[in-house]
């Protein structure tokens, strides 16, 4: 999402603040939902299915203000529920505008038509429209037919207008990547300012319990989105890093150092990580010694640690010093490769060849791999995969027909 320089320069000047204060937590936006009510009824979402009591309460005016002036965030974001059912929803904004406060207003938009002119445009307020893909994303989603539609309208009228506008969207079981990907595009056509994405989260009291990703399914939907980005060549550059961080964090897969091979997505057949079929430890049937392996742990976490935040506090300084410290780290390029991404900072480190047994594209000299296709170990390299133990003397002999030296004849 594009973010203006003057937002920047105070939101970054708000956080200087708190670290010179010696804060080391502090809000950077407040969540406001002033009401549940909502004029739709969404399957992902079960806001309304509290009794009328919850349903008729709103927080005032005054309410707000205190939150605001007590939570002390340089932006607040409005939700709900339907934030423009609230009757003193324009003064509210006005209020948090008065106090320089960078306004996220979210609607589903259908009321948006009605109410635009009680509000004003201002650099601190953005509207944040409900849109969760297509048309026959959207409509699915909400239950209702010819939301997205409307939501479109309010877009192109909200930007006539001045305001700035972004849309927010929610991702559930069964997205198409490819689907998704040209609704962003659709988006960014329509010259919004920016898109939030999240994937669907498991909510108690949503009508449909079986729409939600999992950690696993959404990985994969949003990795595969970022593949289509820009024709799959490129994306924006704080997003191809942060997923880089995001794929290279160690909390995001099992299994040891040396071989990796609890991730199928990425650490288990790429260079770098298995550290077995590089030659740096001799055997997959000789398991490391525990303290090496913690060892080995530790190392790999300590330098993730060190790349984040490094990284995180470059990307705060200079993009020309941030993309100068990634490019220096082969394990961003690998991470870059295996997304699909490109950047300006980023060159494949690595030559891939098809392998001559089963097809699979591997780096250039591996020795031996895992199969996708007969998922078990494919030797490329006899004699290398047998110093390494991964194949036994009568696998290599029969791969090659040749006998080694050593064996004795046996009696006859």
């Amino acid at each position: 999402m594009a973010i203006p320089f003057f937002k920047e320069m105070r939101i970054g000047g708000y956080m200087m603040k708190q670290k010179l204060l010696g804060r080391k937590r502090y809000p950077l936006v407040l969540m406001l939902e002033p009401l549940f009510r909502c004029n739709l009824a969404c399957a992902g979402c079960g806001k309304i299915d509290y009794p009328a009591e919850i349903l008729n309460q709103r927080l005032s005016y005054d309410d707000c203000m205190a939150a605001i002036e007590e939570c002390g965030a340089p932006a607040v974001s409005i939700a709900g529920g339907e934030p423009l059912l609230h009757r003193d929803m324009p003064r509210i904004v006005e209020g948090f505008v008065a106090r320089k406060k960078f306004v996220i207003l979210c609607t589903n938009a259908l009321l948006l038509a009605k109410k635009i002119d009680q509000y004003k445009p201002s650099p601190y307020l953005s509207w944040s429209i409900h849109l969760d893909g297509d048309q026959v994303m959207h409509d699915k989603s909400v239950c209702q037919t010819g939301v997205y539609k409307i939501a479109v309208d309010a877009i192109k009228l909200a930007r006539s207008k001045g305001f700035r506008v972004q849309i927010n969207c929610t991702l559930f079981e069964g997205a198409d990547p490819e689907q998704v990907a040209r609704f962003f595009d659709e988006m960014t056509a329509l010259g919004i300012d920016g898109i939030t994405v999240s994937p669907g989260y498991s909510y108690e009291r949503a009508p449909d319990q079986n729409g939600f990703l999992n950690r696993t399914k959404t990985k994969t939907l949003f990795r595969e989105i970022f593949k289509r980005g820009r024709g799959g060549t490129r994306i924006d550059e704080h997003d191809a890093w942060m997923a880089v961080l995001d794929l290279l964090n160690p909390g995001n897969f099992t299994g040891n150092p040396y071989s990796g091979s609890d991730n199928p997505d990425f650490f288990a057949n790429r260079s770098g990580c298995n550290l077995i079929a590089e030659g740096f430890w001799p055997s997959v049937h000789e398991v490391p010694p525990e303290s090496e392996i913690k060892q080995a742990e530790k190392a790999r976490d300590s330098r993730f640690r060190y790349l984040t935040r490094e990284a995180l506090r470059l990307a705060a300084v200079s993009t020309k010093e941030l993309n100068e410290f990634l490019q220096q780290w082969p394990d961003t390029h690998l991470a870059m490769d295996a997304l699909g991404l490109s950047a300006n900072w980023h060159t494949a480190n690595d030559v891939r060849v098809a392998c001559t047994n089963c097809g699979d594209a591997i780096k250039q000299g591996l020795a031996f791999h895992k199969s996708s296709v007969t998922d078990r170990i494919c030797v490329v390299d006899p004699m290398k995969a047998y110093k390494a133990k991964a194949i036994t003397r009568d696998e290599y002999e029969e791969l090659t027909g040749e006998k080694l030296p050593g064996r004795r004849a046996s009696a006859e």
